[in-house]
């Protein structure tokens, strides 16, 4: 057994694996199974929570030997997995793929294995529907077997709340930040103006949440860009400007937070939080030098309702050379008994109806967030979501296109007029219209 841990550039890419991989085919084995052992390497980002869920798979499945590579990030993955695609080689057996760039993996669906070739279609009833859904190409082809999805509620440092004479207790918070995010942004205002301290870490994770939260984002639902003619857009883009303008971004880098220090030592009080963020600030909290003691909690609230942000998905390339034995470990890792220890493992929310259930049920408290029942929260955020349409680029928009003037914005160098203007150019650039 073994562990190790549609841009201009991205259509080019594209185009380069279709070709690469068309012209390897016949080179692949046609997905046929050997005799004997074999090896199935697998390629995960972020915290997915499966190093447990692989060796139960060993143990039960004799022969099998599970290689697993995981990529610090969801962008990164992104770069690794288009990267592979164009070379026509290096892909694993099994691939994770971030619903960000599903749009983009969706224009090169057919260098994917068919899943419902393995019997997905049998399945079809055990996850949310537009699950499913998304991960199904206009040929009808079904390339992913649906892994978590992104609920989302605020974590919150009780601590720093009570600093600021702010109820701390997740009931009373739930119903404080009850609202839309100008409520959200005049609530951190009270914060600032009592402590001198930022509301939220950085406005890249706040616009990705405000984006996700609107019935259309970056594309309309039939495939359109909608970004520079977007009023709601923009009058968003003007509303996170003023919070910026009034100190309450702590101007953080993603991913990073100081090597996490910065949620130790109160440098902002509040963070958005699908549920695969849970395991991220536990992480960093850690990481940072901090503990449960340090008082990071979470509440049943998000501003302005229901949000879906991230999940993901488990697909098979055609370049495999055993898709079969791919296809059954994807179909196992993604089974509602595998989900729920999934999510104890990583903290994220299932996208079975049957491992939903389980944990509204179970409730179960989770000692890192002051005993929170994380599990049954994200059950109610989950309600009401319905996944926004992802165009091709719409992570590279979001990263790419909006993410160096909102961090122009954080250190005070843009202000929304000058913020907006640049990421408009960035999207003429980058993406083009």
């Amino acid at each position: 057994m073994k562990f190790s841990r549609h841009t201009k550039v991205a259509a080019a890419v594209a185009g380069a694996a279709t070709i690469a991989l068309l012209a390897s085919a016949c080179s692949t084995g046609g997905g046929e199974e050997s005799d004997g052992d074999i090896t199935l390497t697998v390629t995960t980002f972020g915290t997915f929570g499966y190093d447990d869920l692989y060796t139960e798979y060993e143990e039960a499945n004799p022969g099998v030997t599970i290689e697993a590579t995981n990529i610090d990030t969801g962008g990164n993955a992104r770069t690794d997995a288009f990267t592979k695609l164009a070379a026509g080689s290096g892909l694993s057996d099994v691939v994770a793929i971030e619903e960000g760039w599903l749009g983009a993996i969706m224009e090169v669906s057919d260098q994917f294995a068919d899943l419902t070739e393995y019997g997905i279609a049998d399945r079809k009833g055990d996850w949310v529907d537009w699950k499913y859904e998304q991960a199904t190409d206009p040929e009808g082809r079904v390339i992913g077997y649906g892994t978590d999805i992104g609920p989302t509620g605020i974590c919150y440092n009780g601590p720093a709340l009570e600093a600021a004479g702010l109820p701390s207790d997740r009931e009373s918070v739930a119903e404080l930040l009850n609202g839309d995010w100008a409520h959200y942004f005049d609530v951190g205002r009270q914060y600032q103006q009592a402590t001198g301290k930022a509301w939220f870490d950085h406005s890249g994770f706040v616009w990705n949440s405000m984006v996700n939260q609107m019935p259309e984002g970056y594309y309309t639902t039939d495939g359109e860009l909608n970004v520079e003619d977007n009023a709601d857009l923009k009058a968003n883009f003007g509303l996170l400007a003023g919070a910026v303008d009034d100190g309450l971004s702590a101007a953080q880098t993603a991913w990073d937070w100081n090597g996490g220090k910065s949620f130790v030592d109160g440098a902002f009080a509040t963070f958005v939080c699908p549920g695969w963020m849970l395991g991220v600030v536990e992480g960093q909290v850690e990481t940072g030098g901090g503990d449960a003691s340090t008082g990071w909690d979470f509440a049943d609230v998000f501003p302005g309702g229901a949000a879906n942000w991230g999940g993901a998905f488990l697909s098979v390339p055609e370049t495999s050379e055993h898709k079969e034995a791919a296809a059954k470990l994807a179909d196992w890792l993604t089974q509602p008994e595998q989900q729920v220890k999934q999510s104890a493992a990583a903290g994220n929310f299932p996208s079975t109806i049957g491992a939903q259930e389980t944990l509204a049920e179970e409730a179960t408290p989770n000692e890192f967030f002051n005993g929170a029942p994380t599990g049954s929260i994200l059950a109610a955020r989950a309600e009401g979501v319905v996944a926004q349409f992802k165009g091709p680029d719409d992570s590279v928009i979001q990263e790419n296109v909006f993410g160096p003037p909102l961090s122009a914005l954080d250190r005070g160098e843009a202000d929304a007029t000058s913020a907006w203007d640049q990421a408009i150019e960035l999207l003429h650039e980058l993406v083009g219209e």
